[in-house]
């Protein structure tokens, strides 16, 4: 790198953010009116601002962009089956069928103003797209959120990418501000009204909050974007409840076309991607211990020549975000519609989509598995029962999650797949999915395992009384043969003889069930060889021993 160059003062020429939040959807009461989350927002009303998005795939072929088309065969067939589905035109097909994505946007918010803990003046940003992405089968939301700006200094971008994406303040500063957040951010509309404010110096409001509902509390602004989703640990009133998953600091993507990226030290890179906040230039964030290894761990530099003239691209990931770094003078990566700024919106987001669902919905299936072990009751047999449906029911979700969702691959084309593996194992996607595995088939045998022992217990029961009924059966049919001959008798005498019969029976199976565990006692006694006579007649008399109560002494 030249000496003379340095990141300071460096301008941003075109900077993008799209943040990726996944949320966990509450379940919807059984026998409602409708079985999925989406279908309450195709319902029309004026606090809805959502409407599905119409598919570019299903649209006027006239419409499909080339750009349609990269994004479409970056990734292998099963992955496109799953992000576009397949095509319904031909007559009786049994195919895949349509996507299970559906993907709903807002129109009416049309930038958002930030104000920064170091300035006054705000910075206003446009707002590309607002959506909110639900998955079939699967309880979890991701919003997200894509604006961008132009000509900006590379601190005010590092101090976008720290504070923007924040649900809640962490703690306050001394001057009543939220830490680590943004002093203000505002929802504005086409004609610059304001939608709504972020309040994130209200720390009454969080203190209350977390007292009262054991939860964190989201900023208005977030709130409100989200409408008419409330979160459910509130007393709002909507269609659809939301809960948060993960850690408060949304997981983001940024681009940035720089003047000359080749200026950005290892520290400037460093604070991109581990998304650190602005800093000192030529400082590094963190210790160098710490960063020891950081461009075989955070960076894909296949396309990065920093010697050359046109230094090419540099790729960044740590998981919780992703980084694309290059010239805005490379005509190839400012393009929108061939370039990287088009691979960028399109196919790098759906890199980072995948594996942050992945993520979000095996949390939520284990959120599962902890709340159907809390609400266990041993000793109440309606508890248990619920408790066994509930396993099933995620056992069942997380089998079709696996079929249909759960990737190792989703590229053969280098830098896709390069990336997506890169993501995964920051994300530790692969580790969750095993140990969640382990623990639903765990659980899974136990229940098969009671299952089999109430069997077991139930058919050693009935072997008890088949043995009783035996033994009476054959007394009767013997002595019934001459012993009593009623044929000829009246209608009541033979009403009679049967009533007397059927009691006498019934009276004899009930007591065979009752004493049927100690009976099968003794009866696996009376077939033991090596018991004596008065061990074998022990037992007997235990069949009508009453049983000891604990504390009985």
């Amino acid at each position: 790198m030249p000496a003379t160059k340095t990141s300071i003062g460096q301008r941003v020429g075109h900077f993008r953010q799209i943040l990726l939040w996944p949320l966990q959807l509450m379940p919807l009461p059984d026998g409602g009116p409708f079985a999925h989350h989406y279908q309450l927002l195709e319902q029309p009303s004026a606090d809805n601002p959502w409407r599905e998005l119409v598919d570019e795939f299903c649209g006027d072929p006239e419409q499909f962009h080339e750009r349609h088309y990269s994004e479409f065969v970056t990734f292998l067939p099963y992955v496109q089956r799953f992000l576009y589905g397949e095509s319904d035109r031909q007559e009786n097909s049994a195919g895949y069928g349509e996507s299970p994505i559906r993907i709903f946007r807002r129109h009416d918010v049309a930038r958002v103003r930030m104000t920064y803990k170091d300035s006054d003046e705000p910075t206003t940003f446009d707002i590309v797209h607002l959506d909110l992405y639900f998955f079939y089968d699967i309880d979890v939301l991701i919003l997200v959120v894509e604006i961008a700006a132009d000509d900006l200094d590379l601190r005010q971008c590092q101090d976008t990418l720290y504070r923007f994406g924040r649900a809640y303040p962490p703690y306050w500063d001394d001057d009543g501000s939220g830490g680590h957040c943004l002093r203000r951010a505002e929802w504005l509309a086409s004609d610059g009204r304001v939608l709504a404010v972020s309040d994130y110096e209200k720390r009454g409001k969080y203190l209350s909050f977390v007292a009262r509902f054991r939860s964190p509390c989201i900023s208005s602004h977030w709130e409100f974007l989200l409408r008419p989703l409330v979160l459910h640990h509130s007393d709002a009133e909507g269609p659809v409840r939301y809960r948060q998953i993960e850690y408060h600091r949304m997981p983001l993507l940024a681009y940035l076309a720089m003047d000359d990226p080749r200026c950005l030290s290892r520290g400037d890179f460093a604070r991109l991607v581990l998304v650190s906040g602005p800093g000192k230039s030529g400082s590094l964030p963190y210790s160098e211990q710490h960063l020891e290894g950081f461009e075989g761990r955070f960076c894909y530099d296949r396309y990065w020549h920093p010697e050359n003239e046109q230094p090419g691209t540099r790729l960044l990931s740590c998981g919780h975000a992703f980084v694309m770094v290059g010239s805005h003078r490379d005509a190839y990566f400012t393009g929108s519609e061939n370039g990287l700024l088009g691979q960028f919106r399109h196919q790098f987001f759906l890199l980072a989509l995948i594996p942050h669902f992945h993520k979000a919905a095996l949390l939520m299936l284990s959120d599962r598995l902890v709340t159907a072990l809390n609400r266990l009751e041993i000793g109440n047999a309606e508890s248990v029962k619920r408790f066994k449906r509930a396993i099933r029911g995620v056992l069942e979700v997380f089998l079709r999650f696996s079929h249909r969702y759960w990737f190792y691959e989703i590229s053969d084309q280098a830098q896709a797949k390069a990336l997506f593996t890169m993501t995964r194992e920051h994300l530790g996607t692969e580790r969750l999915y095993n140990e969640l595995r382990e623990e639903i088939q765990d659980m899974s045998q136990y229940l098969d395992s009671d299952s089999l022992r109430r069997q077991a217990n139930t058919v050693v029961r009935l072997t008890v009384v088949t043995t009783a009924g035996l033994i009476a059966t054959i007394s009767t049919g013997f002595l019934g043969m001459n012993l009593i001959d009623a044929a000829q008798e009246p209608l009541t005498d033979r009403l009679l003889f049967f009533a007397l019969v059927f009691v006498l029976s019934a009276l004899l199976t009930g007591f065979a069930i009752v004493k049927s565990k100690r009976l099968s006692d003794f009866l696996e006694a009376l077939s033991d060889e090596r018991l004596s006579s008065h061990a074998k007649l022990a037992t007997l008399v235990a069949v009508w021993r009453k049983k000891r109560l604990p504390g009985a002494d």
